[in-house]
């Protein structure tokens, strides 16, 4: 069992790392333009995923600090004690049994996760898992199930999906009387709850309770004041007289049309018959008070419960407006687009899904920056040291150009580079001048040749060979000799 200094040490460890990798994600740069908001997704929710890590283990670091058991100081006693040596031989021998034992057991450095971590290409699958085909990883909202279920609601005003987009958190254009029913309010969860799941997943490193909290805080002040809007005339108002309240059904009305018809349902004869039965004719105006009071509360929390889900519906919609309007312009081009249009696009969609995972595959992890080989892949690290590849070499002269290794040092001046470099210090580039680099050395190096005679200078007449016909070979001054006299 690990002590807990070192439980403590390792849950640091990680931590910081966890830090890195998050700094890790947002100075990656995204390969292209068509590609940006899925590789944002992944990266956010990668992202997301460390900081619980973060949460999770800063949560068990700070009960091992609190050290409600007293394990930890007693020890760090044990080891700052008099018996500080033998504590420290008998935890070496401890560890020595345990890896005696188990001589095999592989062990995972945890850098190593972060590094493979980088190599995963998996996540644009699970990307992909977390939204439906119509939201397209998160660019559109997909309304088609709540505007079938709108659409089925008894007495709202019947509209397509398009119009639906842009009216489904318009509350206060719906009949208040009939927002009672229970159909109405399922609906509203049910679209409460989808926005803030398409929240969740496309915007992962957002705070949906800072939101909610707010909406909440808003709505708590406007209602207090009577001023939501759309429920302006049911905040507390007491319309109803105590004639259309009934005792039996304990509900009140409103209309007295709707009150007369209740009195004549199998409803109300049942549950005044039900009240006679029990030996109850009449009611006290206590009594009655005491009812209507218990119905009119009742009514006003289901009101506030109904209020305050349209409230944060039209809260979500706000945020998530942008993915609204691409929504909406999204319905309208596929209407304009024919089957024919339809089916290209889809094909164009899957074109562009292989390629991206063609990238993938052919993006080479290299972090020492090694050379690549004649395979396209970095070499092997032992060859990259047994060449010297990491050495620098400078070269003043070709411009503060640097070479890795010998073997592309001494083979530079040899080329352009090198050649020109000379060529401007107006110094012939012959064998005297190699391994010099500084052009100070240069310079004094070709003073002394020319003082010494040794300048080995090129002369075209002596030294430039020409070949005959036969294979004879002559140095310019002879060959244009014999050339001239028709000798060749």
């Amino acid at each position: 069992m690990e002590s807990i200094l070192e439980q403590q040490r390792k849950a640091h460890e990680e931590i910081e790392r966890l830090e890195q990798a998050i700094v890790d994600q947002f100075i990656k740069e995204t390969k292209s333009v068509g590609l940006q908001h899925k590789e944002r997704l992944i990266r956010e929710h990668r992202v997301s995923d460390f900081l619980d890590r973060i949460s999770s283990r800063s949560k068990f670091l700070h009960e091992l600090y609190e050290d409600t058991d007293g394990a930890r100081k007693t020890e760090i006693d044990a080891l700052s004690g008099t018996s500080e040596f033998s504590e420290f031989y008998g935890r070496l021998k401890a560890i020595k049994d345990y890896h005696r034992r188990y001589p095999n057991e592989t062990v995972e450095p945890l850098a190593l996760e972060f590094i493979n971590q980088s190599k995963q290409n998996g996540d644009d699958d699970e990307i992909d898992k977390l939204f439906s085909g119509e939201e397209g990883s998160g660019r559109f909202l997909d309304l088609h199930a709540l505007h079938e279920q709108y659409v089925n609601l008894k007495n709202f005003k019947k509209t397509d999906y398009l119009t639906y987009l842009s009216e489904f958190d318009h509350f206060s254009d719906y009949p208040k009387e009939h927002k009672y029913n229970g159909e109405y309010l399922k609906y509203l969860k049910e679209l409460k709850n989808y926005l803030e799941s398409f929240f969740k997943r496309v915007k992962p490193l957002s705070n949906l309770d800072d939101i909610r909290n707010e909406a909440e805080r808003e709505f708590n002040e406007k209602w207090a004041q009577g001023k939501v809007h759309g429920w302006e005339k049911q905040i507390g108002a007491d319309d109803e007289s105590t004639d259309l309240f009934c005792v039996a059904c304990k509900k009140a009305y409103s209309k007295k049309t709707v009150y007369d018809a209740h009195l004549k349902s199998k409803k109300h004869i049942k549950s005044a018959k039900s009240m006679i039965e029990k030996g109850i004719t009449s009611v006290d105006s206590e009594t009655y008070e005491k009812l209507k009071k218990e119905v009119d509360e009742g009514k006003d929390k289901r009101e506030k419960e109904i209020a305050f889900t349209e409230a944060l519906i039209q809260k979500y919609a706000e945020v998530l407006g942008s993915q609204r309007e691409d929504t909406k312009a999204n319905v309208e081009r596929k209407r304009a687009l024919t089957d024919r249009e339809r089916r290209m696009e889809l094909e164009t969609e899957e074109v562009d899904d292989v390629e991206s995972e063609s990238e993938d595959e052919d993006k080479i992890y290299n972090p020492l920056k090694l050379p690549l080989g004649w395979d396209g892949k970095p070499i092997p690290y032992w060859l990259y040291k047994l060449h010297g590849l990491g050495v620098e070499y400078p070269c003043e002269i070709c411009g503060n150009y640097v070479y890795m290794g010998r073997k592309a040092f001494d083979r530079h001046f040899q080329e352009w580079r090198h050649a020109h470099g000379m060529r401007c210090l107006g110094i012939p580039n012959t064998r005297h001048f190699h391994e010099i680099t500084l052009i100070e050395d240069a310079y004094a190096l070709w003073e002394k040749l020319k003082s010494t005679g040794k300048t080995d200078e090129f002369k075209a007449d002596t030294m430039e060979e020409f070949e005959d016909q036969e294979g004879n070979v002559f140095n310019k001054k002879t060959y244009d000799d014999l050339k001239r006299q028709g000798l060749l």
